[in-house]
């Protein structure tokens, strides 16, 4: 029976003698619960009809349209390759730099706990009057009271007046320090060696310069070794020659002509028990903020009650470079940003053409029944997956540097795989943004006007 809009089973009713049970239909069709069934099947029915394509077809879709122009695709997605690639690359760059600022910072000394007495007295005459400085036995109790110290020296500094060849006499500085002081501020002794406990025991009167002062007095530091030279009118006889292991660009108490000499040794000339400051190392960096609480508190105890002492150390130096670098390279991952930004243009422009030149094709499927929502969504679906392919692309070819480096150098570039996933989920988001305007242009098309488009 050819459909005409009318229920089978209400025709078939229709024929039948209006006393015959099947006549019983008409008051069944009155039933308030039949009429509700019946419009729950028609409003089914039309919302199949405006969901008539799945996402299945409309992906095929876009794959013959890709088809049909492999060139056009690939041009356009070059631009999100790039700028995928940009966004994961200045990620490691950033990383990398931060990673060898950290580093540098951590060759100072990131463990080390610098103490100094800062002043006291209530006035400023009782500040004048008297000075309550730090002490040897100051290192010695903290060594004992203040838990996961390994290394301690005291500085004492001293001013020596020392010439050097074609007549000039320089001023350096003469710091007495304990063995241990090479370990504390990590020393590279270039040349013959660091003096140890048995010279400071001993008191031997020997001494390690910098390379500067080897170079300038010596020629080198290696003609340095076994010089000797005085101090106050003493002989000290050199027995190394160091340098740090990064510079501090004057920045700590080591110049670049200074003299480090036995404290035991040092002591005599001043006549005093008095130090400038006490270095101590400890175990761990996370160890240094409270160390330096507990060093602070347990020599306070030792001294006048308005003695100021206060501690240096270079964890907020650390936490500040590391925000520093955060800073620069949320910066450069911007600038990079501008380049998907440029991609996106792109996209939106071959996608405006794409609409153009398919005008009869979407008038075609207007008049089929193709629905405002499915031609918007096929041409969002074609952006997205132009925009995507290219993020995926770039991300392989930004991860491909670090990687390769890694592989065949002995750099451990860091890697973010955090970059990867904000690179894919700028490269959607930039394909959603930059295709909603042709998408909506062409869901927008008349199917009339469509039609007749030459």
């Amino acid at each position: 029976m050819a459909r005409t809009g009318i229920d089978p089973e209400l025709a078939h009713a229709i024929q039948k003698p209006l006393g015959s049970p099947a006549h019983r239909i008409d008051k069944e069709a009155m039933n308030p619960v039949t009429e509700q069934a019946r419009h729950n099947t028609f409003q089914q029915t039309l919302d199949s009809a405006r969901r008539t394509m799945l996402m299945s077809e409309i992906l095929k879709l876009a794959a013959d349209s890709f088809r049909a122009g492999k060139t056009r695709f690939a041009l356009t997605a070059l631009g999100m390759v790039i700028g995928t690639a940009s966004v994961i690359l200045v990620v490691t760059i950033g990383l990398t730099g931060k990673q060898y600022v950290l580093a540098l910072l951590e060759k100072i000394g990131t463990n080390q706990v610098e103490v100094e007495y800062a002043g006291g007295g209530a006035t400023q005459e009782e500040r004048a009057r008297y000075t309550d400085n730090l002490t040897q036995d100051d290192e010695r109790i903290v060594d004992q009271q203040v838990p996961g110290v390994m290394y301690s020296s005291p500085v004492l500094a001293m001013h020596n007046p020392v010439s050097f060849p074609g007549g000039i006499q320089k001023d350096t500085v003469v710091l007495g320090v304990d063995p241990a002081y090479q370990f504390i501020r990590n020393l590279i002794v270039t040349d013959g060696r660091f003096f140890d406990q048995t010279d400071d025991a001993m008191h031997i009167k020997c001494a390690v310069v910098t390379t500067l002062f080897a170079r300038e007095r010596y020629g080198s530091p290696d003609a340095a070794i076994g010089r000797t030279f005085q101090i106050h009118g003493i002989p000290f006889t050199i027995v190394g020659v160091f340098k740090e292991s990064v510079s501090d660009f004057g920045m700590s108490e080591i110049t670049d002509e200074t003299i480090l000499v036995p404290y035991s040794v040092a002591r005599y000339f001043t006549g005093t028990e008095r130090v400038n400051q006490i270095y101590f190392s400890m175990q761990s960096m996370d160890e240094v903020n409270d160390a330096a609480k507990a060093i602070v508190r347990v020599i306070g105890q030792r001294h006048r009650k308005n003695s100021v002492y206060k501690t240096q150390t270079l964890t907020d130096l650390l936490v500040t470079a590391a925000k520093i670098a955060d800073a620069l390279t949320a910066m450069l991952v911007l600038v990079a940003a501008v380049t998907l930004a440029v991609g996106g243009v792109g996209i939106m422009n071959i996608m405006l053409a794409n609409v153009r030149s398919r005008i009869r094709e979407i008038g075609i499927r207007k008049a089929l029944g193709a629905t405002h929502r499915e031609i918007k969504l096929q041409f969002l679906t074609e952006a997205v997956l132009i925009s995507l392919t290219g993020g995926m692309i770039g991300s392989l070819v930004g991860l491909a540097l670090p990687l390769s480096i890694r592989l065949f150098t002995d750099y451990q570039f860091p890697i973010s795989w955090l970059s990867v996933l904000i690179a894919m989920a700028a490269a959607t988001m930039v394909g959603v943004v930059f295709g909603t305007v042709p998408a909506t242009r062409a869901a927008q098309l008349d199917p009339v006007d469509a039609l007749k488009y030459e």
